[in-house]
């Protein structure tokens, strides 16, 4: 087998072929080849040029879906990812560090949710939902002035966001 020069000694036995992949994580070939495609995958090539994954892979694969149904973006997910090693298996300070980047977006999140709910019975931001209170919170419909939308939730949540990468 050939190997990416970003890849550490693997024996045979330690990768996987993209089916073997797709099986194991429950995501699509499309999906995987997706996620190489981004840049959170670096599958190793065969002389005939087939895809071998490490088995450690099956861990960044389970990490992007959990990172998802936590809503993060791709970008996101890609940032955090940035510093997690090919080709070998992150150890355990490797994940605190990335965790502690998605701790902030989350807690910038949940933050968000109940400044929204918290908002509900009264105004949302982009307006009010009475015209004798938008008087008193946005008068002369100054935050239409900052964008669409609800200003005062998308601006609290859009400055708490990980950046792009």
């Amino acid at each position: 087998m050939t190997k990416t020069p970003s890849h550490n000694r693997s024996s045979h036995k330690d990768l996987i072929p993209i089916g073997e992949m797709s099986r194991r994580t429950g995501q699509s070939v499309s999906a995987i080849r997706f996620y190489e495609d981004k840049g959170l995958l670096e599958p190793i090539r065969t002389g005939g040029n087939q895809r071998r994954f490490l088995r450690s892979d099956i861990r960044r694969v389970s990490f992007i879906l959990i990172a998802q149904k936590l809503g993060l973006s791709l970008a996101q997910i890609q940032w955090v990812m940035r510093d997690l090693p090919h080709g070998r298996t992150p150890t355990a300070k490797d994940w605190q560090r990335i965790s502690k980047a998605i701790r902030t977006s989350i807690d910038a999140q949940i933050a968000a949710l109940e400044r929204t709910r918290d908002r509900l019975d009264g105004c949302i931001g982009c307006g009010c939902l009475s015209l004798k209170k938008c008087a008193i919170y946005n008068p002369d419909d100054r935050l239409g002035k900052e964008g669409p939308g609800p200003r005062q939730i998308l601006t609290d949540a859009l400055e708490a966001e990980l950046p792009p990468a």
